[in-house]
């Protein structure tokens, strides 16, 4: 058990909660957990702690709807520990954690030993995919009813597309039943077998074998179609392209229940950040074309994407120590998940309300998660952060275990001052 945290008044803050539009300076007070209170001259309540919060953003503690945590299996890249503190860091506080680890989540005291890791950090919730087949191998379908009843938010092989279009179908049907979705990794696995970087005149510079971009629409104009058949409701996870993001939107448009998220590699970076074999930013999907950078963006601005996650895929120096082709995917995210998500805020392509939307009650609705809000009476899960505060992300610097940012020597701006859980400061 965690002893009770003090009532805490945070004042002058800038609060914005996404989910209302409520953007106004003023105080909040934290009692037992919980809000108790927010808005303009609260006074000073006895025996509260006192922040004073003047000139920073006071906003829902963010919610991650995609992230691999290491454990159990890949301790030695991340454990839930080490994730809590880098997550706190950059104010997340819950977090959508896939099934692909050893064992797969494919079984409801998985999903249960999951959140119960999470609850008892004291810093986290954990809310676990469960594995879309058994041990996310893509052969079988797992007990998706047992696995919903122990909370699983959504369905995924995570890394892996679920390939044949006949499973993915039985998929989308069965989880139509629990109301639940099922989450694509989107990319032809025949095309992206063996692929290092998007295929392209930059692979072809650097020798590497290609993927083309086109793999990712591909899987997504049959998932949609799947989606048309069975009724069922589809989210495809860090959506890269400019082609599939068309054919999200005009799924959108028809009342399909279609979905997506995309990471801040794609809408921040392209592909010759692997100039030079940069093998930290070996991601995958690989970093895709300027044009399709400007693609991620503008579906950011006009609302198809429903979510910002972090991707976070922890990888140690061994993974990465190795030549490009060779080298495994992926990318740290957690502790940079702000920060470059309010660089589209700085640059005016996106407003404060709508960026933070992303990274809290949306993702949040999505998932059916008691999350992402400010309201008398919600979870006191916040983040406060000085907005306009510059620093440089530094590989080997971050918070947490993995280091393997792609974002390696990015001056950036927005510091989180100060990440509460549950009303307890867990961050600052």
């Amino acid at each position: 058990m965690h002893d009770t945290p003090p009532d805490t008044l945070i004042r002058g803050a800038r609060i914005v909660d996404p989910a209302t539009g409520h953007d106004a300076v003023g105080d909040l007070l934290v009692r037992d957990g919980v809000i108790a209170d927010f808005g303009a001259g609260l006074g000073r309540p006895d025996g509260a702690v006192m922040i004073d919060a003047a000139e920073q953003i006071l906003c829902p503690g963010l919610v991650d709807a995609r992230a691999s945590l290491g454990e159990p299996g890949y301790e030695y890249r991340e454990t839930i520990a080490t994730a809590a503190e880098a997550a706190n860091a950059a104010g997340i506080t819950t977090i959508a954690v896939l099934p692909d680890n050893i064992p797969a989540t494919d079984d409801p005291a998985l999903v249960r030993a999951l959140a119960g890791a999470g609850a008892a950090t004291g810093r986290l919730t954990i809310a676990p995919y469960g594995a879309a087949t058994r041990g996310c191998k893509g052969e079988m379908i797992a007990e998706y009813g047992l696995l919903r009843a122990a909370g699983a938010v959504a369905f995924s092989d995570g890394a892996r597309a679920i390939g044949p279009a006949g499973l993915m179908r039985r998929a989308l049907s069965y989880a139509r039943g629990f109301g639940a979705m099922i989450v694509q990794h989107p990319e032809e696995p025949s095309l992206a077998a063996g692929g290092a970087a998007t295929a392209g005149a930059r692979a072809t510079l650097m020798g590497l074998p290609g993927i083309p971009a086109c793999a990712e629409a591909m899987m997504v104009a049959r998932d949609i179609r799947l989606a048309e058949l069975t009724g069922g409701a589809v989210h495809f996870a860090h959506v890269s392209t400019g082609e599939a993001l068309d054919l999200i939107r005009g799924a959108k448009r028809r009342g399909l229940a279609i979905t997506c998220d995309t990471a801040p590699p794609y809408f921040d970076l392209n592909e010759n950040a692997i100039g030079d074999f940069r093998t930290y930013a070996k991601l995958s999907p690989p970093l895709r074309s300027e044009a399709d950078r400007l693609a991620v963006c503008a579906a950011l601005a006009d609302g198809t994407i429903d979510a910002v996650v972090s991707d976070h895929q922890p990888r140690d120096a061994d993974d990465k120590r190795l030549p490009f082709a060779e080298a495994a995917p992926g990318g740290a995210g957690l502790a940079t998940l702000l920060a470059i998500t309010l660089a589209q805020v700085q640059s005016g392509g996106l407003g404060l309300i709508a960026a933070l939307s992303l990274l809290t009650d949306r993702p949040a609705r999505l998932f059916g998660l008691d999350a992402g809000r400010i309201a008398r009476g919600a979870p006191a899960d916040l983040c406060l952060f000085a907005p306009e505060r510059p620093w440089r992300i530094e590989a080997g610097a971050l918070p947490g275990k993995a280091q393997n940012t792609p974002f390696d020597r990015r001056p950036v701006e927005g510091v989180v001052t100060g990440t509460w859980k549950a009303g307890r400061r867990v961050h600052g």
